[in-house]
């Protein structure tokens, strides 16, 4: 990573209400980096999904269990790490929202929208809870 690039992180307790923090956070990120519309609206649309997922699906909307976001800023890239204290899951299993049976269920676009929305999407299960990876090609390499 570039030294005089900063990283950025935020910690939030895992409650829905939070959810808006990710705008604020962004902005922050974008004031470096200087995104164009539409990469801004493809990471808030990402990162939002990344978050509450993990305080939905990962930590339950226990508040006692905190979603720790970072952006690392590489050259031609921005890498977010969205990282809860769940159970973690098998990122394979998740159910295509776009088949016929699954269209009418309330969740299971979250991941679809960030695959869609993203240059690259890796999860990975950690020692305590299980970690979202958001590359995005900023093309400023």
């Amino acid at each position: 990573m570039n030294a005089s690039q900063p990283v950025y992180r935020m910690s939030i307790a895992s409650s829905p209400k939070n959810i808006g923090k990710v705008e604020n956070f962004l902005k922050k990120v974008n004031h470096a980096v200087h995104l164009d519309e539409i990469q801004m609206h493809k990471l808030m649309v990402s990162l939002t999904e990344a978050v509450n997922n993990a305080i939905v699906h990962g930590n339950k909307s226990d508040e006692k269990k905190k979603v720790a976001i970072v952006c690392e800023i590489l050259p031609g890239w921005l890498l977010f790490l969205v990282t809860d204290e769940g159970s973690g899951f098998n990122a394979e299993k998740i159910k295509n929202p776009l088949s016929k049976r699954n269209l009418m269920k309330e969740s299971g676009r979250g991941i679809f929208l960030m695959r869609t929305l993203m240059d690259k999407v890796e999860f990975e299960p950690i020692k305590k809870g299980m970690q979202v990876r958001l590359w995005l090609d900023t093309g400023k390499g």
